[in-house]
């Protein structure tokens, strides 16, 4: 495994997406390193030099430093020092972002002649159409022209939106048919109908891969995590509400004592046959911390908000 490692490699270019796989790629070829990974700005004085350290018993070892451009002088240094005589065993990889920030540093690690991986932004139509195309291809799907001008008119530039939206069709659309801007449309068009309420709705059905998807949907078109949150909360006081009343009572008559119209009675009561008070407090357990994780407990508010379904449709 050491005879496979590169060494040195430079990531250059401001796309995290392409940026992120490559050292996706890089770690997965090498399965049975061991993978440090560091961010600039979250790094301590000697974490590099205690990560590049030799090793007791020369296991092989991935270690990656993220957005050097904004590492402090003395971090820098660090590298550069461990570049003077590289350990072998080791695989060190580098990504700067691009521009001045940061350059003597590159120079440095460019004349230790580093694997160099390109991860520029994508700028122009042309280059984003061909990674659309590239993207399908990857998931054995064809896709029209129209397509993939659509999928550029409507997400621009975000690769990660693209990519997301690809994977999506693919996974939509049925296997053999070839993926045409009707499909784009349709996808479009349930982006923009999906609320934090359809999000709960799915939930509280406990339809797990409906409310994901109506999870990711309404994030992708601006939906703020805290008003999913507070669409889950509200969705299940409601079903705490209709679960107290009487089930002989008519919806009609319940209205004016629930605060509640009748139809959204109606509609708890059918999700009702689903849950029980065990459940329904494991749900708002559940919600309550996701909705403590989004206001600053946690760094991924998507990751909790979808813990957070992924528990209330667990049975």
């Amino acid at each position: 495994m050491v005879d496979d490692l590169v060494g040195i490699v430079l990531i250059q270019g401001a796309e995290a997406l392409l940026a992120d796989r490559a050292i996706s790629e890089i770690i997965f070829a090498a399965p049975s390193a061991t993978v440090t990974q560091l961010v600039a700005g979250e790094i301590e004085l000697g974490a590099i030099t205690d990560a590049l350290a030799p090793s007791l018993f020369g296991d092989a070892r991935i270690i990656v430093v993220k957005e050097i451009q904004d590492l402090a002088a003395e971090l820098s240094e660090e590298i550069a020092e461990y570049l003077i005589n590289p350990e072998e065993g080791i695989e060190l990889v580098l990504w700067h972002k691009g521009g001045i920030k940061g350059k003597a540093l590159v120079d440095k690690i460019k004349k230790a002649a580093p694997r160099i991986i390109p991860a520029e932004a994508m700028k122009k139509d042309a280059e984003k159409a061909d990674f659309i195309r590239a993207e399908f291809k990857r998931l054995e799907r064809k896709v029209s022209a129209e397509a993939v001008n659509a999928l550029i008119d409507s997400l621009g530039s975000d690769l990660r939106e693209l990519s997301g939206a690809v994977s999506q069709l693919a996974a939509d659309v049925t296997a053999g048919k070839i993926i045409d801007e009707g499909a784009v449309a349709k996808f479009q068009q349930g982006r923009v109908e999906t609320t934090g309420y359809d999000v709960a709705d799915a939930a509280l059905d406990c339809k797990r891969d409906e409310a994901l998807i109506a999870l990711r949907h309404a994030l992708a078109t601006g939906t703020d995590p805290v008003l999913i949150t507070s669409a889950l909360a509200a969705s299940i006081r409601t079903l705490a509400k209709v679960s107290g009343a009487g089930r002989g009572v008519k919806s009609f008559d319940l209205a004016s004592s629930l605060a509640l119209p009748p139809w959204q009675i109606d509609k708890a009561r059918r999700q009702l046959a689903h849950w029980n008070p065990t459940t329904l407090s494991a749900a708002v357990i559940a919600v309550a911390q996701a909705d403590a994780d989004i206001k600053g407990a946690a760094a991924d508010p998507i990751h909790a908000l979808e813990r957070a379904i992924i528990g209330m449709t667990s049975r």
